[in-house]
């Protein structure tokens, strides 16, 4: 599947699939089965002596939403050496406002907080965020968040840069849907190729292993 025809049907067939976390095989895994190696390294952020791991999404995706539980438990026993990140993507210009949205949250050090709620509304609550206005006035509700303040920082040259530099990202790593992962700059996985997205984390703990050493 071509990023330009992302859809939400097209999204499924990236990433239907039980999100338990199943033992791969014995075997490890294979490189052109359940990743690939990209032919021209992607920049990293990583600090020295650490392997970057990027969860790409959308929070509009429901296979997102039914991953965001199964990788924020795999987050708290990720490797040590591992450096993780969440990168928003955009397969077209509609998905922007949720990309500023990530951004503004986590420049306003609020992601760990509203981040898990941005996902409920959407996928529980059913709230269209989709556009500037939604998301400003869901933003208004929540307690504790300054309204004229993560406008100032939604509108700013720092989120219009980062939301830059996440496509820039994704077509590096050629991001076909999502949740989708990425490892060291070099390597990309998705359900599709690892089965499940499950079986997606048990490659990427293999793939930051073996980037380690070198």
């Amino acid at each position: 599947m071509k990023r330009r025809e992302f859809s939400l049907s097209a999204a499924s067939a990236v990433a239907a699939s039980t999100l338990s976390l199943p033992a791969l095989a014995q075997l490890a895994p294979k490189e052109g089965k359940d990743y690939v190696k990209l032919a021209k390294p992607a920049p990293t952020e990583a600090p020295a002596g650490k392997v970057e791991v990027i969860e790409f999404f959308w929070y509009s995706c429901p296979h997102c939403n039914d991953f965001e539980p199964t990788f924020a438990a795999w987050l708290k026993n990720a490797p040590q050496n591992a450096s993780v990140r969440r990168v928003p993507v955009a397969f077209n210009a509609s998905f922007v406002p949720q990309q500023k949205l990530y951004y503004a949250l986590e420049g306003l050090g609020k992601l760990g907080e509203l981040h898990p709620r941005v996902f409920r509304a959407i996928h529980v609550e059913r709230q269209n965020l989709a556009k500037d206005d939604a998301i400003f006035a869901w933003i208004g509700k929540q307690p504790g968040m300054d309204l004229a303040k993560f406008k100032e920082v939604y509108n700013s040259f720092t989120v219009s840069n980062q939301v830059r530099r996440a496509s820039q990202l994704q077509e590096a790593y050629g991001v076909e849907g999502v949740p989708s992962m990425g490892v060291a700059g070099r390597y990309y996985t998705d359900g599709t190729h690892a089965g499940s997205m499950g079986a997606v984390l048990e490659v990427v703990t293999y793939l930051v292993a073996q980037s380690a050493k070198g």
